[in-house]
């Protein structure tokens, strides 16, 4: 089993309260890339917004076979987040998951 860290880019088109953030940073925290000697070494935040836009991204940690799996599950995991606080999905649409990260054990 190979661990992936995903990049997955957002917008959100609802609104961003702070409890809306902190319900999805918690609801990714299992997930967070800080975990990885990747986020380590390169100080990965999990959850980043982007100043004066609702773009934002998110970096994961998923263990999986390939990319395609791991790409998949990223999304499945950020998707289960941002339904967790409250966003639906056409109120924050996902852009392409990338790998930006890969440690073998």
């Amino acid at each position: 089993m190979t661990t992936y860290v995903v990049t997955i880019p957002g917008t959100l088109l609802a609104e961003r309260t702070e409890a809306t953030t902190e319900t999805l940073e918690r609801a990714l925290r299992p997930a967070d890339p800080r975990g990885t000697r990747a986020g380590q070494a390169e100080h990965l935040e999990m959850l980043t917004f982007y100043s004066g836009s609702s773009a934002f991204s998110i970096r994961l940690e998923v263990e999986a076979d390939d990319t395609g799996a791991a790409e998949r599950e990223a999304r499945r995991t950020v998707t289960a987040a941002l339904r967790t606080a409250g966003y639906a999905q056409d109120e924050a649409p996902l852009g392409d998951a990338v790998i930006t990260g890969i440690t073998t054990e």
